[in-house]
């Protein structure tokens, strides 16, 4: 159980007050928490899916909520969730059910179990996270889902939507289901950052990415390489120990999967991408991967430094073609704000060894 006023108290440190549909989600999940994870499995509701606008504070309340938690509970972004049960399907034991058991052996000892930013958008993806729903419920584990999407706009693609909807009905028959529809966007209205995060136009652009490059690297030298990012070459300008800076073509002009960035963000703590040219945004397959790339550094609070031809987020106004890109839009503002990470540590505080990478 956790007391409401506690979850007042960590808002007030942030400088929160909730809104209505905030509140009505704090209360949801407070009420979700109640008990035992053996008394969850008796009872209809067993989860709570929160879903609205980007920026509404759909994260900032379960964060919260989540971190006050006494209970055995495990948070994981939906593309790293795919990545790992994918992993371990594939190495799992032949069985009649082996997603299942994969499933079961993931969810032993989780009592809590929250997915940020969860979409479905691949049929491959809706049946892995169809089955491993199902066996979830069954065990009686508790689920918090956030989502721009409401359930019945879950795998949009009329090839394929039919076939999710089973679904679609567990979720709303044992899912509590909050809209966050408040008015004020959280990441429009970052305080903002003493330091230039993204710089425009690409004119006279390298003058400071290098005294950011410098900033965070002890051993700072521009020494082009190639680096190994899940299993194939990526060409870089460098590479310390914190950041990664690296052409926007090579990352993401050129075919990488959500498999890639994954793997990046796990190595280094921040990126500089480098020579943006915005209109190859307009093509799908590279906007759908700058996607991909804000929502892994985000979800990981990693860093981003950006230069490009024009501004980034004007660039994405009006553009269709990938999913979720007002999420990318809202998530860039929060993204160049002074209180969004810290991670970063100064070049002076960084052990010197092995700073950088060379080819």
């Amino acid at each position: 159980m956790i007391e409401p006023s506690a979850i007042a108290h960590a808002l007030a440190k942030q400088e929160i007050v909730a809104d209505d549909s905030q509140q009505r989600a704090i209360d949801t999940l407070c009420a979700l928490l109640q008990g035992t994870r053996a008394d969850a499995a008796h009872r209809e509701r067993r989860g709570v899916y929160c879903h609205g606008l980007p920026g509404r504070g759909k994260s900032l309340i379960v964060d919260t909520v989540f971190a006050l938690a006494p209970c055995p509970k495990r948070r994981i972004h939906f593309h790293q969730f795919i990545r790992d049960i994918n992993r371990l399907v594939v190495q799992a034991p032949r069985s009649d059910d082996r997603l299942g058991d994969v499933s079961r052996a993931w969810l032993d000892g989780v009592d809590l179990l929250y997915f940020d930013e969860f979409h479905v958008h691949d049929i491959a993806d809706a049946f892995l996270i169809g089955r491993f729903l199902e066996t979830a419920l069954a065990c009686g584990t508790r689920i918090v889902l956030t989502s721009n999407y409401a359930p019945r706009n879950l795998l949009p693609d009329p090839e394929f939507h039919e076939r999710f909807e089973p679904t679609i009905a567990r979720i709303e028959r044992h899912f509590d289901i909050v809209n966050f529809d408040g008015r004020r966007d959280y990441r429009e209205n970052c305080v903002d950052s003493t330091q230039r995060r993204y710089v425009s136009p690409l004119d006279d652009t390298r003058e400071a990415l290098w005294t950011i490059f410098a900033q965070y690297e002890a051993q700072a030298a521009i020494h082009p390489a190639d680096v190994e990012v899940a299993g194939r070459s990526l060409p870089v300008t460098a590479a310390g120990k914190q950041l990664l800076w690296v052409d926007f073509d090579a990352l993401c002009g050129t075919p990488r999967s959500h498999l890639d960035y994954l793997a990046l963000v796990e190595r280094w703590r921040g990126v500089i991408l480098d020579r943006v040219e915005t209109a190859m945004l307009q093509r799908r397959d590279v906007l759908q991967r700058f996607v991909w790339l804000i929502d892994i550094l985000y979800d990981r609070k990693h860093a981003l430094f950006m230069a490009s031809d024009r501004p980034v987020r004007a660039a994405l106004e009006g553009l269709d073609g990938a999913h979720d890109v007002s999420r990318t839009t809202s998530r860039l503002a929060e993204m160049q704000s002074s209180a969004y990470f810290a991670e970063l540590e100064p070049a002076h505080r960084v052990a010197s060894s092995s700073a950088v990478v060379t080819g």
